[in-house]
Parts: C-alpha cells; structure tokens; sequence
C-alpha cells in the first residue's frame, strides 16, 4: 500500500478547508435570515426569523480589529450582506468601517472614518465609501486588504447630514440623501487615489434624510426621512410616496421577493428598538433587551452589487 506523507495530508486538509472557507453552512442554508446591526453588546448578529435563533455573530474585541481600534465599533450603525452574501459590511457610531467575512468572522478591510458613520457601499472596482453625519462628510477609501488600518488612503467629500450611500451601476453614480437633498456623485474610477465630484442635486420633501437602499428586484430606492419613506426611481429622479409603509422616524427599510415582509426599524426609545416590524407594524423578529438601530434581509443585492459581483480589492 502506498504510504501517504504527512505533507500531503497537511496540504490536502490545508485545501479542503479552503474551500469550505468561502460559505457559513448556518448562513448558507437560512431560508429567511436577517443581519442586525445590534448596540447593546456593540455587535453585527445573523438572526433566523423563523426560530428567532442568532446563527452568526461578531463581535470587534473578539476579532482581529486592534485592541485600540475596538472603540471604534461602538454602536454598530449598519449592516448589509455583500459579495455573493459571504460578506457583512458595516460601519459604526465610533467612526470604524469593515468588511467582514462569514465563514471566518476575519476582518478583511477596516479603517476610521469619524464623525458618527452611519452607512458605507461597495465601489465598483472593491473600493468603500462610507456616509458620517458628524462633520456632514462622506468618505471614499482605497481598500487595500494587505496594508490596513493604518495609511489606508481616504479622500473627505462634503455633504450635509450624511447617513447613506448606494452605488447604481445603471447610472454610473453613486447616490446620497442629505439633510434635505438627494445628491448624485460621479466617481473618478481611480483604484489609487478614488474621489467622487457631485454631479446632480434634488430637493427633497422634508428634511433629515436616513435610509437609502435598493428595493428589491428594482431600478427605485427606498428613502426614508424624518417624517416619511418614500421610492425613489434613479432613472427618472422622482420621489413617490411608499403609503403602506410605516412613515415616521424609520431607520431602516428592507425588501425581499414574494414572502419576504418589507422590513422596518422604528425606534422605541432614543434611536434603538428591540423588534423588526413589518410595513403594517406587525412584528416579524423581537429580542428583549436588544438595541437594534438597522436591519436588513440577507439577500442578494440585485441592484448595486449582483451575485456575479465577487470579492475583489484595489489593484
């Protein structure tokens, strides 16, 4: 019998494991699984609706963020599913963004934006920008996941009250909802030095714009305000009321295909709630205790980043 060398087992266990690295089967297989940005542990949470289960959670001190660096993922703020859904990008009150990979929980990316972040999005070319209210600012940031978090190069572009940002590839913008604007940016498509010139401005009814978010399966967005949550369609720059969803002081709003509830966040004390709700009020996940401030499907974006749009970095 030929003998196997302990290489050769080595490389062999080094190989499956590889493979096995690119998906969380927990995560894989939940039929209807929503990924929580959650402030009262300072964590990103996957939750099964239909058991109320958490299936995957990271924390950033028991991660390989820094130890220095952990304050800066103080109140998650966002938390979206990216890369074919092996990915969570997020950002947080303490001015941190990171790209975080399932299988492993590994921070891929992360790097300081400031000035209370509240949203990022992926670039066409793996480069992220990230929206912060505090200082009225987003932030484009050249993704190098070999040479971070420190000299990571980042470029400062104003806009009033900053909370969201969506890429729309359709259109070759990116769009961002102000204080009372929604604002288009042309991006310079420099992996090296990335930079975004604003290229259309809209008045909005209202003002504190907050979430900004593909509908699903759709060419429109879901925009919410301080007082409503309206459509926006991109091709046409027009604003229509979304009238069967909750309105007022909404934080985040997720769609799905047919069986998936819209999704909202409506704060029950300060900016925080321990529940999802449907568009009707009608609870779809509850955790007592929890300070959830985002939520959304784990879904694949089918507007800003398809399935056929995989992990791919600034070269």
């Amino acid at each position: 019998m030929k003998r196997i060398s302990l290489f050769s087992v080595f490389f062999l266990l080094l190989t499956v494991l590889s493979k096995a690295g690119d998906k969380h089967p927990r995560v894989e297989s939940c039929d209807k699984c929503i990924v929580i940005a959650e402030q009262s542990q300072h964590r990103i949470v996957i939750a099964d609706v239909h058991s109320g289960k958490v299936i995957w959670e990271w924390r950033p001190d028991r991660s390989n963020v820094q130890s220095d660096h952990v304050k800066w993922f103080s109140n998650p703020s966002e938390a979206k599913v990216v890369y074919n859904r092996r990915y969570v990008l997020m950002t947080a009150s303490g001015g941190g963004v990171a790209l975080i990979r399932i299988a492993d929980k590994k921070v891929v990316f992360y790097a300081y934006a400031g000035g209370n972040t509240h949203s990022a999005e992926l670039l066409p070319d793996g480069n992220i920008v990230s929206a912060s209210s505090t200082g009225n600012f987003l932030t484009v940031f050249r993704t190098d996941t070999t040479h971070f978090p420190d000299g990571v190069y980042t470029k400062q572009v104003p806009i009033e009250f900053g909370h969201n940002v969506v890429w729309d590839p359709g259109n070759n913008k990116l769009w961002s909802v102000g204080m009372s604007s929604i604002h288009a940016f042309r991006y310079n498509h420099n992996c090296a030095a990335p930079d975004l010139v604003t290229d259309t401005t809209i008045a909005m009814p209202g003002n504190e714009g907050h979430d900004l978010v593909p509908v699903y399966g759709e060419k429109r967005l879901w925009l919410t305000n301080a007082s409503n949550v309206y459509y926006f369609d991109v091709n046409r720059k027009k604003l229509t009321p979304a009238d069967r969803v909750l309105q007022d002081n909404i934080k985040s709003v997720s769609s799905g295909p047919a069986g998936f509830p819209t999704i909202v966040i409506r704060p029950k004390e300060s900016w925080w709630t321990d529940e999802v709700l449907d568009a009707g009020a009608k609870t779809v996940f509850q955790h007592k205790g929890w300070k959830i401030y985002k939520a959304r499907w784990v879904l694949p974006d089918t507007f800003s980043n398809p399935d056929g749009f995989d992990f791919h970095t600034c070269k």
